[in-house]
């Protein structure tokens, strides 16, 4: 259908970036007429022109592109994948294949069987031409947020790239839910984008109003420590004014920052902001970098009560956004336990996985190596991060 634009690409055009899983019998609304043609404004601001339901053969490119498209829509129309999601190559990155990453835990085995779309992974930030053009698709859903680039890729490979994110803010904002009702209007699966939505708003509701009471005073002050960064991370590694501890009013003793997001402090301002914490909240994306490493914690305050606590991988190839709401559900049942009383984690993780990846996983993420037992109080913590 766009063969034409094979020939003249002699080599890999490289668009370098500036910056889950639904199965395939997910509910979709597809409808029995004839498809027309509307116009979407992607998250480059491009107006890009879609036949909705029309496309059989899907490739999604950057970090995050596949596990948005997985919530959304049918695992089956994938024509290829980018490496780093085919555990059954050899040659190919794989910091993430120990960690807990749900859209891949639920398809890696769809995903085994599916042609290199590009290499991915935070070190090859690039969309790879020629590797799509063998994949034939007639539809590129891309995480590189570039208008240019958009463009010129659209152009080489002769089908629509249509580009979406999560936004600044991490997975509660509406850049998160516009990403999935553009993929339900393009894929005619709207009413699984909906349902995705409105699911994820509910559950985070349900946080914000049991713990909505809770004066400001009394709110419990917490260090969340290791957050991923395009597959770096450390005890140094943290966020200020992060979504899912101000969605549960916790108190986040990160601030003054110059800005938000996932970033390094200095190892000054970690003892200035972890002396008085309460808790301690440890992303298992930093952990293998932290254990065994005679990292100082002895004026950490949460250590002294024991006040110590293991969320999973926040990010892994990007946010995983049903983590990122298992972990919100976590962290306020560790601080308010009298508040979450009916809240059993392992449950809770089953189904928010199995509504938004078509499949129960905890069992399968916590028996990562990455994972190191899952979500926990750690009975000691000094003797766990120095064995």
């Amino acid at each position: 259908m766009k063969k034409n634009a094979l020939f003249p690409l002699l080599g890999t055009l490289l668009l370098t970036s500036c910056g889950a899983p639904a199965s395939s019998t997910s509910s979709g609304s597809g409808s029995s007429s004839a498809p027309t043609t509307i116009e979407l404004i992607d998250n480059a601001g491009r107006k890009v022109e879609i036949v909705p339901g029309s496309y059989r053969r899907v490739v999604c490119i950057g970090a995050g592109a596949l596990r948005l498209y997985s919530y959304v829509g049918d695992i089956g129309l994938l024509s290829g994948v980018e490496d780093i999601d085919n555990s059954s190559l050899e040659n190919r990155p794989k910091m993430f294949d120990k960690a807990a990453r749900p859209y891949f835990q639920a398809n890696e085995e769809a995903f085994k069987k599916l042609p290199s779309c590009g290499v991915g992974g935070p070190n090859a930030q690039a969309a790879e031409a020629v590797k799509i053009l063998e994949c034939d698709p007639d539809i590129i859903i891309s995480e590189y947020v570039d208008a240019d680039k958009a463009d010129a890729l659209s152009k080489q490979v002769g089908v629509p790239v249509f580009t979406i994110n999560y936004g600044q803010g991490g997975v509660l904002n509406d850049t998160f839910y516009s990403a999935l009702t553009n993929l339900g209007k393009i894929f005619a699966r709207q009413t699984r984008a909906e349902e995705l939505i409105s699911f994820y708003k509910a559950e985070n509701k349900a946080i914000f109003d049991r713990t909505s009471d809770i004066a400001e005073a009394d709110q419990k002050s917490v260090y969340l420590c290791g957050l991923g960064n395009w597959g770096t991370t450390n005890h140094l590694m943290t966020a200020q004014n992060y979504a899912p501890l101000n969605n549960a009013h916790l108190k986040n003793v990160v601030t003054g920052l110059v800005k938000d997001g996932v970033q390094a402090i200095t190892a000054e301002q970690f003892v200035e902001f972890t002396e008085d914490a309460e808790m301690m909240v440890f992303d298992a994306a930093a952990i293998k970098n932290i254990k065994g490493q005679g990292v100082d914690f002895s004026s950490c305050a949460a250590f002294q009560t024991g006040e110590v606590y293991l969320q999973l991988p926040y990010n892994a190839y990007y946010t995983n956004a049903e983590t990122a709401l298992i972990n919100s559900w976590f962290v306020a049942k560790s601080a308010y336990p009298s508040k979450f009383e009916d809240i059993d984690i392992a449950a809770k993780a089953n189904e928010i996985t199995l509504k938004m990846n078509g499949v129960a996983l905890y069992d399968k993420m916590k028996a990562l190596p990455f994972s190191y037992g899952g979500y926990q109080k750690i009975a000691n913590p000094t003797e766990f991060f120095n064995e």
